[in-house]
């Protein structure tokens, strides 16, 4: 059952007690005890009293920790990410089931789909929770809140990845999913009441797709926890897990999630056909046919094997040396494109006081939000591609629809040869890469020292940047 309740929080209807939600708490000021000053110490203060160089040694993609709060400050602001009393407002912004909002329940080990068609209304949904003891998992809610937003908009410049969250709202005595593992890495925040976690030895660890897992295959749990308000839960992708509330308890948790398609096997399927392609271009012994009748299965297996794997460690040789280009664009491309906006009023996105000139100093604006990738400049053509450096970035992408498998965010830009969506950004001759990068390490530049031709170029590179709100003049 949900919080008892008092101060009117029951209406009688008929001579029977009816739940509703609890009162929308009066707005407060909430003093923030996490550090946002850099994302470096935003997740270091996320992660106290452990260290950012404990937690990556000891834990990240190994084994699970559980962060025991009693902090009422970290309680109130965990509290003022996401409420159960948050609810009958956001019910107000259009929400659909299935796409916003999901509402199971877990029974006999087994989930149970409780959704119903089209728009979500409050009192339906809030009868669902209380006749049903059903979970509400709200997907993705830092697409309306705003705190949510500034604290994911710098987890995924830390991590340089994507962050999605969802929040779960479980009355008493309750479970929503059954036991599971997924293909993420789990950051779980407690915000109201308490859960009941069992974490279970991973079958496949540091899984790749997300699958439930039967109960008698389960075993005996390696965690068994109970957060409370203010408490923090990691657990590496693959560990199977499964959570329940106690009666006489709600909880209301949040799950920050990261690390999805981020393994060194996603690496190298994004950087590998580039890189083999090009070694190709300069390099005759991949140019030479493969032995006839290969593909009739005539070539003796172990032969072809020694073969290819002398081409192989001729491939590592050269990357290595870095004698070759290798170009991550795809993965470069999907991060940028998807990821949150900066967390500021979109009138400080508009390009930042004068235009620069030749004898200023400058600097970058939004550098987490820019990158540099190194891709041919024209996608189709007859001719051997001409490489351009494409500095992409993520200033005009759209809160409301991250994370939310609609597509990349940059769907509304330009398109290229192909009709592809290309993200926005700004196209450069292979010669300014030096220059991008300077402006990329450095914290001010004079425009003069930028590695280029001349003042020509200098002035046309920083003020194409401005253009696109990437630089000011200090």
């Amino acid at each position: 059952m949900m919080p008892k309740k008092s101060r009117g929080e029951v209406k009688r209807r008929n001579g029977a007690a009816e739940e509703t939600v609890p009162p929308k708490r009066a707005v407060e000021e909430v003093e923030c005890p996490l550090r946002f000053h850099s994302p470096a110490e935003l997740f270091a203060s996320l992660i106290a009293p452990l260290s950012p160089e404990q937690f990556f040694v000891e834990h990240w993609e190994q084994k699970p920790v559980h962060l025991r709060r009693d902090e009422p400050g970290l309680s109130r602001y965990y509290r003022s990410l996401f409420s159960l009393s948050d609810l009958p407002d956001l019910c107000a912004h259009d929400l659909e089931y299935y796409r916003d909002v999901n509402v199971v329940r877990c029974i006999n080990g087994k989930k149970k789909v409780l959704n119903k068609a089209g728009k979500v209304k409050y009192p339906a949904l809030n009868k669902l929770i209380m006749q049903n003891k059903a979970t509400v998992q709200f997907h993705q809610p830092q697409r309306f809140k705003d705190e949510l937003w500034r604290l994911q908009e710098q987890l995924e410049s830390f991590f340089g990845a994507l962050v999605g969250s969802n929040v779960y709202m479980t009355p008493g005595d309750s479970q929503g999913l059954p036991a599971h593992y997924d293909d993420v890495e789990v950051f779980i925040l407690q915000l109201e009441g308490q859960k009941h976690w069992r974490l279970y030895t991973p079958t496949v660890p540091l899984a790749s797709d997300y699958s439930l897992v039967p109960e008698d295959q389960l075993g005996s749990p390696t965690h068994d926890i109970l957060l409370q308000e203010g408490d923090l839960l990691y657990f590496p992708r693959g560990t199977i897990h499964q959570a329940n509330t106690l009666p006489g308890h709600h909880s209301t948790h949040l799950t920050l999630s990261t690390y999805q398609n981020m393994s060194w096997s996603d690496l190298l399927l994004d950087v590998l056909p580039g890189f083999l392609s090009e070694s190709s271009r300069t390099d005759t012994r991949l140019r030479q046919g493969m032995p006839h009748r290969i593909l009739l299965g005539a070539c003796d297996n172990a032969d072809l094997r020694r073969q290819m794997a002398a081409h192989l460690r001729h491939l590592a040789d050269k990357l290595e040396a870095g004698t070759g280009e290798m170009c991550s664009a795809s993965l470069k491309r999907d991060f940028i494109m998807n990821r949150l906006p900066p967390h500021c009023p979109e009138e400080q996105l508009n390009p930042v006081g004068r235009l620069p000139q030749l004898q200023d100093t400058v600097c970058l604006t939004f550098r987490e939000h820019m990158l540099l990738t190194v891709e041919p400049k024209h996608r189709t053509t007859d001719e051997s591609p001409e490489m351009a450096v494409f500095v992409l970035h993520s200033l005009r992408n759209q809160r409301s629809r991250h994370m939310m498998s609609e597509g990349p965010q940059g769907s509304e830009g330009p398109e290229d040869e192909e009709g592809l969506h290309v993200s926005a950004g700004l196209q450069f001759p292979l010669s300014h890469l030096g220059a991008l990068q300077q402006l990329q390490r450095g914290e001010q530049l004079p425009v003069t020292d930028l590695l280029l031709p001349g003042p020509e170029e200098q002035l046309s590179l920083v003020v194409a940047l401005w253009s696109e709100s990437l630089l000011k003049a200090l």
